[in-house]
């Protein structure tokens, strides 16, 4: 096919215009700006430390879970004041927090909660829009009934440590994102292209347990230009799952994944996403990889997958 990467079956729609920034803070330093995104989403934050967001930048892509925190207690108390005016009955806590939120009349209050990236229920970084209008984004990650396969895909970058203050005494990073993708694993595979001649259960199997093996890799933060890469190849890269269905048809076991730097980098970060299969009755290993170029925010493929052989 013409085109190696996926296209963007995971994103949820443009946000919704209505918050846009005023003049006077559009001619503040960038610094001023991302000083008052965060006081304005949840609790305050010092502008000198984001400042350090623009001095040195590390890139995230990450991929996890999306929740609402109260950062204090008085949010806590209008929020319920708010959920009492409105038509709840019946719903559960999570339906009833997404129903609320999700009304025009009560984002003020979206922009008082505390928004957690959280990673198998560990707490990550807390987000923060770059783009006010880009609150919605959080707002439409929160699904009315949730389910164990819903992530979230957050890319931006990554700045300091969160003071005391900002989420009732949560101290992670801080996360400045730009764009968030909400989906479940489920609609990711079935807009993965089926390779002709391959089943769907089949081939849906191989995916799963391709996506499920990269999930699970340790320290997967989204932090490192390692970890942004596959998290990139997971998401945007339908190649992988269809040499996994080939490799498993083929009677082999998907036995690593690997990351390392390719020896072509130049003035540019590139990475080799390496895919090991070993055969289940010759224990023989093949190995394919793809070249990742990582060195600004967002990722982008350089090679498509091809036989990988160790030098």
């Amino acid at each position: 096919m013409e085109q190696p990467e996926m296209k963007e079956p995971l994103v949820t729609g443009p946000a919704t215009p209505g918050l846009a920034v005023s003049a006077a803070a559009e001619a503040r330093p960038a610094t001023s700006l991302l000083s008052a995104q965060a006081c304005a989403t949840c609790g305050a934050a010092p502008a000198e430390n984001l400042g350090t967001v623009a001095a040195s930048p590390s890139f995230v892509y990450a991929i996890g879970r999306i929740e609402p925190r109260f950062p204090l207690p008085s949010v806590e108390k209008e929020f319920a004041q708010a959920t009492g005016r409105a038509e709840v009955a019946g719903l559960t806590d999570r339906q009833a927090i997404q129903k609320v939120l999700s009304q025009r009349q009560n984002r003020y209050l979206a922009r008082q909660f505390c928004w957690v990236r959280t990673d198998e229920g560990l707490e990550t970084y807390i987000l923060v829009p770059r783009d006010p209008t880009d609150l919605d984004l959080l707002v439409e990650a929160l699904r009315p009934t949730p389910s164990p396969m819903d992530l979230d895909c957050v890319i931006g970058t990554r700045g300091p440590i969160a003071p005391l203050e900002m989420c009732n005494g949560l101290v992670v990073p801080i996360v400045i994102f730009d764009q968030i993708y909400s989906f479940d694993r489920d609609a990711l595979i079935k807009a993965i292209p089926r390779p002709e001649g391959t089943r769907a259960k089949e081939f849906g199997a191989a995916a799963e347990e391709l996506f499920d093996r990269i999930m699970q890799m340790a320290d997967n933060g989204g932090g490192t230009d390692e970890h942004r890469a596959l998290n990139y190849c997971a998401v945007r890269y339908q190649s992988i799952y269809s040499s996994a269905a080939d490799a498993f048809a083929a009677n082999a076991s998907l036995s690593a994944v690997e990351v390392r730097p390719s020896p072509l980098s130049g003035t540019r970060k590139v990475v080799e996403v390496i895919f090991s299969y070993t055969h289940r009755n010759t224990d023989v290993v093949e190995k394919s990889f793809c070249r990742v170029d990582v060195t600004e925010e967002f990722p982008f493929l350089v090679t498509k997958l091809s036989p990988y052989y160790d030098r």
